[in-house]
Formats: C-alpha cells, sequence, structure tokens
C-alpha cells in the first residue's frame, strides 16, 4: 500500500518561510516524478512545483523564485522550501508522486492527504 506523508505545513507569516516534506513508502520500486499541487477554497487543484528523477524542475509562474523544490532519491522524499510566502499562497498542498510498485507493476499516481499553509499577519 502506498503511502505519501506530509509534514511542515501550518501559520506563518507574509514574508515567511515554511519546508513541506513528502516521505513515499510502500512497495515502491521506482519513482518517475515527485511534486507539490495547492488548492485554495473555491478554486481547482494546481501545480506549484514537480522535479523528476533526472533532477530538472517546473514551477509554477506565482512561485518561481520563491519557492524551490528537492528530493532524496535515497529516501524517496521531496521537500518544497517555501520562502517570500504572500497572501495568495495559502492552500491545501498535496504531495503528489508517479511511481511504480511491485504489486502494480506500471507507473500510477497516488496523492498525499495534504496539509495546510496558511498566511496572516
Amino acid at each position: 500500500q502506498v503511502q505519501l506523508v506530509e509534514s511542515g505545513g501550518g501559520l506563518v507569516q507574509p514574508g515567511g518561510a515554511l519546508r513541506l516534506s513528502c516521505a513515499a513508502s510502500g512497495g515502491i520500486c521506482s519513482i518517475a516524478a515527485m511534486g507539490w499541487y495547492r488548492q485554495a477554497p473555491g478554486k481547482q487543484r494546481e501545480l506549484v512545483a514537480e522535479i523528476i528523477t533526472a533532477g530538472s524542475t517546473d514551477y509554477a509562474d506565482s512561485v518561481k523564485g520563491r519557492f524551490t523544490i528537492s528530493r532524496d532519491n535515497a529516501e524517496n522524499t521531496v521537500y518544497l522550501q517555501m520562502n517570500s510566502l504572500k497572501h495568495e499562497d495559502p492552500a491545501v498542498y498535496f504531495c503528489h508522486a508517479e511511481l511504480r510498485t511491485r504489486a502494480l507493476g506500471s507507473y500510477a499516481a497516488y496523492w498525499g492527504q495534504g496539509t495546510q499553509v496558511t498566511v496572516s499577519s
């Protein structure tokens, strides 16, 4: 059973920083990509940042220069360092992974349960 366990959300003042972590576990053979999406109330879920195994990254325009995604391949963990947080950043942040398990044998998408990020003074 694949699990994506997120941590690191919380309340921060505008201009502050948070670091999100997501660890994947459960019979994983390989991971093609890991990333973060976010969903604010009344809005669609959107890509925040993604990193593939080879290390290339993709960011939403709204977070470029402020957020940094990184990955520990040995630990199947992805991180999102969020700096200079703004009032438009609050949302539930979801970890996402495209991975292959021994049981399934093919790549599939998995989601974490989400972690709340709140920006407020």
